[in-house]
Formats: C-alpha cells, sequence, structure tokens
C-alpha cells in the first residue's frame, strides 16, 4: 500500500500548492503556508530520523525543518544530516518517520475519532450505524484538531527516496538468510516464531494505511474541487 499512499501525498501537497499559489499570487508565500500548515508531520518525521540515529549510535549534523526547493523543482520540507552507518542502522534510520507516524495515525484514528467501529459499520453497509457513527465522530469536541493532526502526520510520514536507499539491499539480505533457512527445513520454525508476529503487523499497517488513504482523500477531493473553481474565477492555471 506504500505505492497508493505516496500517490495521493503528492497529489494532497501538489493541489494545496496550487491553491496557493493562486490564491496569494506569489510562490514564497505559497511555500510558507503550506509549510506551516504541514509542520507539525514535519517535526515527527525529522524528530524520528535524529532519534533513531541517536538510539543507534549513529553521528547526527544539522536539523532543519525550514522548507527550500531543491535542483528538480521539488520542496524540500526538512533534512536531519546523519553520518554513513551500516545497512541495517541506515534501513532503521528511514524507517523511522514511517513507524512514528504509522503510531500517530493508529492512536489517532482509533483512540480520538474512533474511525475503527465506523470501518467495522462501513464494511457492514449497516446504513443507519454508519450515519451514527458518523455523527459521532464529527460530534466529537476535539475532531477537527485530531483529524488536521492526523492529515499533517500522514501526508508527511513516508519515507524519502533517501530514506529508502538501503530498504533494497536489508530486504535481499533478509530474503536471502529466510531462503538458506527454508532449504535447511527451518520453515515450521519461522512460522512459529515469525509467522504470527509479522501477520499482526500486516494488519496493524494495513489499519494504519486505510486511515492515512481515507484522511488524504477526504482532503484531496475538495482541494482538487477548489482549484478547479479558482482557475475559473482567476482565469490563470499554475503550470508545473
Amino acid at each position: 500500500m506504500l505505492g497508493p499512499l505516496i500517490f495521493f501525498q503528492r497529489a494532497l501537497h501538489r493541489e494545496l500548492q496550487y491553491v496557493f499559489l493562486l490564491l496569494t499570487r506569489r510562490a514564497e508565500v505559497a511555500i510558507v503556508i503550506f509549510s506551516l500548515i504541514f509542520l507539525p508531520g514535519v517535526v515527527l518525521h525529522e524528530l524520528s530520523h535524529f532519534v533513531m540515529a541517536k538510539l543507534l549510535r549513529v553521528h547526527t549534523g544539522r536539523f532543519s525543518i525550514i522548507p527550500h526547493r531543491i535542483g528538480d523543482g521539488r520542496l524540500r520540507m526538512g533534512y536531519v544530516e546523519t553520518a554513513p552507518s551500516d545497512v541495517f542502522r541506515d534501513a532503521l534510520i528511514g524507517f523511522a518517520p514511517l513507524l512514528a507516524g504509522g503510531l500517530f495515525v493508529g492512536y489517532a484514528g482509533n483512540a480520538k475519532l474512533g474511525l475503527n467501529q465506523f470501518w467495522v459499520s462501513l464494511v457492514a453497509g449497516d446504513l443507519p450505524r454508519i450515519l451514527t457513527d458518523a455523527n459521532a465522530i464529527l460530534g466529537k469536541p476535539d475532531f477537527w484538531l485530531w483529524f488536521y493532526l492526523t492529515v499533517a502526520v500522514s501526508s508527511t510520514m513516508m519515507p524519502s527516496s533517501s530514506d529508502r536507499r538501503a530498504w533494497l539491499t536489508l530486504l535481499i539480505a533478509v530474503g536471502f538468510l529466510v531462503g538458506i533457512g527454508l532449504l535447511f527445513g527451518l520453515g515450521p520454525f519461522f512460522m512459529e516464531v515469525v509467522g504470527i508476529p509479522l501477520n499482526n503487523g500486516l494488519r496493524a499497517a494495513a489499519v494504519v494505511f486505510g486511515i492515512s488513504l481515507a484522511v488524504q482523500i477526504l482532503v484531496l477531493l475538495p482541494t482538487w474541487g477548489i482549484r478547479k473553481l479558482l482557475n475559473r474565477l482567476t482565469g490563470l492555471k499554475v503550470v508545473s
């Protein structure tokens, strides 16, 4: 589910930047507004890199949450400089934002917004229950705060390409070790020791990704509509 999540994250970021640019007519102001909206997620993203590096005793350099444009025209929201280490530690440092963001989204979506019960009703197709659960969620006094934080975090928790650079090597190494184990008849051992925790982890990840996709789509659709309306009202279009 990483692919769809990255796709909708980029789409939401793009549409919001277009809207702010059409409203302000100034790229610098649009970037400032956009960055302030996603600041909580950026702070958690970069802080998770930093904390994981410190826990793994990897030297860190500069730390920034100030956005700036990079060479290919994209906007980099922040960064943490870390010294090169081994593949295992590099992979964990790169994975840290997804772990921290996933924990936050899971907590906010279930404990604070109550989306788990809403999802059960939705899957069951129980329309009266769906409406009741939706009304209960929207009626929470702090709904908009937690919804905003969930959007901000879920939209910035995905590891960048540099964060993921050690993943492929680590996956190949793990796959090789698992293959050797299966060759020597360790399949039942893997199923007993690794199978259950892995299954639970995948189910938790599915919940987190599902919540993340849902909130991003809920924000993306009206944002896209607003951008189209501004195109009509102003007669302007943003060219990438």
